[in-house]
């Protein structure tokens, strides 16, 4: 059993912010259109039904994105599916998890990511990093993924992504119709609204790049093996250079690998630096 109290902290104190900026969202909506309970109850199902959409069309669309397809139970010329899909079940059983449904697809770069819950989850990997990796660096990907829907942290992300969602449209709107309506007062409405969103989602991004570590650690603690996911991130790393990914504007943040380059994208990346994740695992080795 690998515990997490650094995680579960970060996640509770990234929960009660992202509750700071829906209760000011909450109080501004009631402050304009009542405070009466069909108001709140309105106010409630909306928020709920907002998110549960979100939750549910967020995993479509990624699945949809990279036109991800089952994975064969069977290997064939190409890919051994077999060995990947008992790989999973054992490390399931490491992870006392439910075995996910596994996925494949061409994404154009070697990568993989994890939808959903436990109990729910998708694994989707790459025909790229199959072909890329060796099969242990392959398993530590794989546990990355696993890792992530044991943790439960894609709720908190989707959660923050949600409310991020929620303030810029009301701060948007806000401000469009509390002014005067014109093209002007719309444009404005709009650049306020992506920034407020944008001060949210910094809190979010700041939680997904902790998570990735914590990812890392589970995959070197479940296969015991920490240079193979070091070893699997520093290919993944250089077989993504100068390539396009398929669907990286809606799966980059779930993806075992991100880039950044400038400052602003560093602090608002979903990744810490690759580099620094691999110091990291080759700093485990010891103790193994």
């Amino acid at each position: 059993m690998v515990g997490h109290n650094g995680l579960k902290l970060r996640m509770a104190l990234a929960g009660s912010i992202l509750f700071g900026f829906y209760a000011a969202l909450a109080a501004a909506v009631m402050w304009t259109f009542g405070t009466g309970t069909t108001v709140l109850a309105l106010l409630l199902l909306g928020s709920v039904g907002f998110v549960g959409f979100q939750y549910k069309f967020g995993k479509w669309m990624a699945l949809r994105s990279v036109d991800a397809e089952d994975m064969p139970e069977q290997s064939n010329g190409r890919y051994d599916y077999a060995r990947i899909q008992q790989s999973t079940e054992q490390l399931c059983r490491e992870m006392d998890i439910d075995k996910p449904r596994l996925m494949v697809a061409e994404m154009g770069v070697p990568n993989a990511f994890a939808v959903g819950r436990k109990g729910a989850g998708v694994v989707v990997i790459s025909k790229e990093i199959i072909q890329l990796l060796d099969h242990d660096e392959l398993e530590g990907v794989i546990a990355h993924e696993l890792s992530h829907i044991k943790n439960r942290d894609v709720v908190i992300m989707v959660l923050g992504q949600s409310i991020a969602s929620m303030v810029g449209i009301v701060v948007q709107w806000a401000y469009i119709l509390g002014g005067e309506r014109n093209i002007a007062t719309y444009f404005a409405g709009m650049i306020l609204g992506t920034i407020a969103q944008m001060i949210v989602m910094i809190f979010v991004m700041a939680i997904s790049r902790y998570r990735e570590y914590v990812a890392d650690n589970d995959a070197a603690t479940y296969t015991r093996n920490p240079d193979a996911m070091a070893r699997a991130l520093e290919k993944i790393s250089s077989g993504a250079q100068g390539k396009e990914m398929k669907g990286e504007d809606t799966v980059n943040a779930l993806c075992i690998f991100g880039s950044s380059g400038s400052f602003l994208q560093k602090i608002f990346s979903t990744h810490p630096p690759t580099e620094k994740r691999i110091e990291r695992l080759r700093s485990k080795n010891s103790s193994y």
